[in-house]
């Protein structure tokens, strides 16, 4: 058959959903509904030949498997939904891939959302992709109150919280050691002969900005180093925010002579702060950042492992779904202290 005679009968089989079902494919190969099925499904029983007729038919009239019989039947999707904070933040572009790469080893598809740091889309988005009928969820958390998952838990939709943990519901976790990066941070600043350390998080609420605050505080406290309150910042890290915070901290009688970013965003801002700025001030940040190592000085940084931390929760994720896992776990994936020059400047004065 002619290739432009076979895409017609392709665009004419699909035109206003009138897609094309197993009993066109039987009917254009002139098999039986079993063999086409057994075709579709990969199952056995199908000599070579006719399994050729049956998808030279299926390619001719563009025939897609119906999943949702297939899910009626066996009560599984073979997908898992991940809900993140903003698809646009560089920390969340490996800690995906390593999910949707453990989901496609395990034969299943990822559909992602992001909650925009917003608790009642979080919700929305969770439950919206509970309607769809997922396996699973793996969900970076907005909220810290998970009790509208309770009812979906019960009824067997595996679930693993990653970066922060679930509010007021026990359930799997897999974080990264906040307060013990932060605290090494701020550690090699006062090894570098600082005593005057600012501190610019994120939203105190937020799990992760409360754990980085603590480990700075943790870290001074060790050192014998009274904490000043206008050398700690917490709020939303638009550059505005930051920035603002920035220079507050690094003008008056008495600047701070390094700052300790709580996370990607923030170290961006501060970056560019640092380099309008005439003294030299030391920077660590919290998480890596993309050209790091390029910027004279390289800018040190606390690293936490994005993919790991998306690679643990999706396999925790799948054995949930095995049934090897009955007691939720609280995992937490060390950090690691990367010197490049920025974090090592002594003191300007």
């Amino acid at each position: 058959m002619p290739e432009t005679t076979r895409r017609a009968e392709r665009i004419a089989a699909t035109r206003y959903g009138n897609r094309p079902t197993m009993k066109d494919v039987a009917a254009r190969a002139g098999v039986g509904l079993k063999t086409v099925s057994r075709v579709v499904n990969g199952e056995p029983g199908v000599t070579p030949e006719t399994e050729r007729r049956v998808q030279e038919a299926i390619d001719a009239l563009g025939f897609r498997r119906n999943d949702s019989a297939r899910v009626l039947r066996k009560g599984r999707t073979a997908s898992i939904g991940l809900v993140l904070e903003d698809l646009a933040d560089p920390f969340y572009g490996p800690l995906s891939r390593a999910v949707e790469e453990v989901a496609r080893a395990n034969g299943a598809l990822l559909i992602n959302g992001s909650s925009a740091e917003d608790p009642d889309r979080e919700q929305e988005l969770v439950l919206a992709l509970c309607a769809r009928r997922v396996d699973g969820l793996v969900v970076i958390p907005a909220g810290d109150d998970h009790r509208y998952l309770e009812p979906e838990l019960k009824a067997g939709v595996a679930t693993v919280f990653v970066d922060r943990p679930a509010g007021r519901i026990d359930a799997d976790v897999v974080l990264s050691d906040n307060f013990g990066g932060a605290r090494d941070g701020v550690a090699h600043l006062i090894a570098h002969g600082h005593r005057r350390i600012g501190f610019i998080g994120d939203m105190p609420r937020i799990h992760t900005a409360a754990e980085r605050l603590r480990g700075y505080r943790a870290a001074m406290e060790d050192a014998g180093i009274p904490v000043a309150e206008k050398w700690m910042s917490l709020g939303v890290t638009d550059p505005e925010r930051v920035r603002r915070a920035a220079e507050e901290m690094l003008s008056g009688p008495d600047p701070v002579t390094a700052v300790f970013a709580g996370n990607n965003r923030v170290t961006v801002t501060v970056v560019r702060v640092l380099a309008e700025h005439a003294r030299r001030v030391a920077l660590v940040g919290f998480d890596d950042i993309e050209l790091a190592d390029l910027l004279q000085p390289g800018v040190t940084v606390v690293a936490q492992d994005a993919a790991a931390l998306g690679r643990t929760a999706a396999e925790r994720l799948f054995r949930q779904l095995d049934g090897t896992l009955v007691t939720p776990e609280r995992i937490e994936l060390p950090t690691r202290l990367i010197t490049r020059g920025s974090g090592e400047l002594p003191p300007a004065d």
